[in-house]
């Protein structure tokens, strides 16, 4: 495989895994996130359009990593380790996205604790980075 269709898979791979987190992570008292949901509220669009928003945001991050994150964790051997520091920039980037987007349009009302949502989407970004950087590996 190439440069680009590794990492695309491993980032749809990686965004699916992520996903059904999230979903079975309200089992354990974090409130329901939807990543497709708040991106097609914010932007008015039908929700399998924020759907596939949310597998080609994590199709973008997985090349990110291959090309470019991924030299600068060469001296790191441990794969896990890897996918959480790789995650927790998923999530700072996430973060400071919605910022942006949260100014241009508007954002959806949150339900539920928001620290236990920020903790359950800190948790799905870890899954999201351990799972792309182990299907890279």
């Amino acid at each position: 495989m190439n440069q680009i269709t590794k990492p695309v898979i491993a980032g749809v791979i990686g965004t699916a895994i992520m996903s059904l987190f999230m979903l079975l992570s309200t089992t354990m008292g974090v409130p329901k996130m939807s990543p497709p949901a708040m991106l097609s509220g914010m932007l008015g669009v039908p929700t399998a359009v924020g759907w596939i928003m949310h597998f080609a945001i994590g199709a973008t991050f997985a090349i990110g990593y291959a090309l470019f994150v991924a030299r600068l964790f060469k001296k790191i051997s441990n794969v896990y380790l890897k996918g959480a520091l790789f995650g927790l920039l998923a999530f700072i980037f996430a973060q400071v996205a919605m910022g942006v987007l949260g100014a241009i349009f508007p954002m959806p009302a949150v339900e539920g604790s928001m620290a236990m949502m920020m903790v359950g989407s800190v948790l799905g970004h870890l899954v999201f980075g351990v799972s792309v950087v182990r299907f890279l590996s």
